[in-house]
């Protein structure tokens, strides 16, 4: 469903999902997405092979919302730590990382992203869309969290890595999930470790 106006989330256009989420281990998952013919990245099979990438076993369904960096107030751009901070002031909170593989493949009808010009370095690139989730470790060159792209007409699940001071451009689109009443303290407890991971790494 898409809403339109020219302002700030949630007075902005957006594409709101419904996802159902859970109810597949890791490795059902990948044979799913093999079932698809969707490929991964090295970046999405180290975020698959790490312990602390968990699915619940208990199917429960994530209402969820795709919108640009521009939508949450940041003409400019912003780093990670403001694009966060600024989403859990809107209503908005991070997603579980196993929403990656569920979206993508609810996803299927993803549009080509464009690939006329070469990708500059250390960009999202065109017609992706990122995936806010929770950071698994503070190692920059661990992945954060996945992306989705339509390639060539073949469709990615894909791994990025990005340190604090990444700034990322205003027609960037990413995907949070709507907040609920019995969310608002566990997303307090999660825009906290975020902030101070990054308050971290500015001190060292």
């Amino acid at each position: 469903m898409l809403f339109e106006n020219d302002k700030i989330y949630p007075y902005c256009t957006f594409i709101s999902r419904t996802v159902e989420v859970g109810g597949l281990t890791k490795s059902e998952l990948i044979q799913k997405l093999q079932q698809y013919s969707i490929l991964m990245n090295e970046y999405g099979e180290r975020l698959f092979a790490d312990d602390k990438f968990m699915t619940s076993d208990t199917k429960y369904s994530i209402q969820t919302v795709e919108l640009t960096v521009e939508d949450l107030g940041f003409p400019e751009g912003a780093n990670m730590t403001q694009i966060y901070k600024r989403a859990g002031e809107l209503g908005l909170e991070l997603c579980p990382l196993e929403l990656g593989p569920h979206l993508r493949l609810e996803y299927l009808d993803q549009l080509e992203g464009y690939s006329g010009n070469p990708l500059q370095q250390q960009q999202a690139p065109s017609g992706s869309i990122t995936i806010a989730s929770e950071i698994l470790t503070e190692d920059d060159e661990f992945p954060k969290g996945f992306y989705l792209r339509r390639i060539n007409g073949v469709l990615w699940l894909r791994g990025y890595c990005a340190d604090y001071l990444h700034v990322w451009n205003p027609n960037d689109h990413f995907i949070f999930c709507q907040k609920t009443l019995q969310d608002n303290y566990k997303e307090f407890e999660n825009m906290n470790k975020v902030n101070a991971l990054f308050q971290q790494k500015e001190q060292m």
